[in-house]
Formats: structure tokens, sequence, C-alpha cells
């Protein structure tokens, strides 16, 4: 009989490495969750969001988010920072809803009449985002960093309409714009 000892070190890369609150832009008109830092350079970004509609702003929504960032410059700001100009991201929303589904009905509507899904959206996102110091500016809270980011983002769907419709939509109608704080551990 073989015994396997489980430690608590074995999963310590399920603890975030950020915590985020986001304003608007696609996920919510309040989102919440966590991230973490990827590749050793700590330049990408996994986070995973939870965010909420009211009935108040447009109907209850649940929307579920999986966002990878990548930050490829950055600009010293003195000592107490750094700024990220350009950081493109790709992510992709589930929203819960009873009268959204994964796919369209197939009863409904004739074979491939719809070629996307209701309620999962894949994104295209570019965001800016200042980076405060925290150890220098807030000592000794157990914050390594503020980050705080303005984001512009749009969806498949929203690319096809204006492919189709250049002459109606221009290029600001199809994108949503968030904001946000990322605070670092």
């Amino acid at each position: 009989m073989t015994s396997t000892k489980i430690s608590a070190q074995n999963f310590k890369f399920l603890i975030p490495d950020e915590a985020i609150v986001q304003y608007a832009g696609s996920i919510g008109y309040f989102s919440g969750g966590v991230g973490y830092e990827l590749f050793g350079n700590k330049r990408g970004n996994l986070d995973l969001l939870y965010g909420f509609v009211p009935g108040s702003k447009g109907g209850v929504l649940n929307i579920a988010t999986a966002k990878f960032g990548y930050r490829p410059w950055s600009i010293k700001v003195k000592d107490w920072g750094k700024f990220y100009p350009f950081n493109p991201a790709i992510f992709a929303t589930y929203t819960f809803h009873k009268d959204l589904s994964f796919k369209f009905p197939s009863g409904q509507y004739a074979h491939d009449y719809y070629y996307w899904s209701e309620a999962l959206r894949p994104h295209l996102a570019f965001s800016s985002e200042i980076e405060l110091d925290a150890k220098k500016l807030l000592k000794n809270i157990g914050i390594r960093a503020i980050g705080l980011y303005i984001e512009a983002n749009t969806n498949d769907f929203y690319l096809i309409n204006y492919f189709q419709n250049t002459s109606a939509l221009t290029v600001t109608d199809i994108f949503q714009l968030g904001i946000g704080m990322r605070v670092k551990f």
C-alpha cells in the first residue's frame, strides 16, 4: 500500500497574485475577480472575473469572463511607478441568462442561419495602465502595487456588423470602454 502525501505547497499556484474590480467594459456593469501573473517577467496576466448588470441598467445579467492580457512595454515613472501604454488582450465572456444559450435553437432557424453563440462572446481588447509601487507609497500594508487601467474592447458580433455596415457604423460604435483597478499582492 502506498501513501500519497499532499502538501499545501503543491497548490500554491492557485493563490491569485491580484484582486481586480472593473466598471463597465462588456463584462458587467460592475465586476470583480482575481488575476494571475504569467511568465517570469510578470508581463502576462490571466484574469477570472464575475460581472453583474442590475435590472435598472438593461436587465439582470450574470457574466463570467476569462481574460488573457500582455503588457509588452513599460515606461518607468520616477521611482514610484510604471506606465504600460499599450496592452493587447483577448477574452471570452459567458452570459448566464434563461433566454441566452450556447447556440441558437436548431428547430427555430435554418442550419447555420446564425453562426455565433447568444451567450458566449470572444473579445479583442487594448488597455493602458499606470502601476503605482505600493511598497514606496503605502508602506507595510501587504500590497505590492496598485494598477489603474482603462480598456477598450470589441467582440466578434460587433466586428462582423461593422465590416458589413461600414457606411452606417463608425469604429467608435463597436468599441466598449471599461475602467478598473488591480491590487497586486
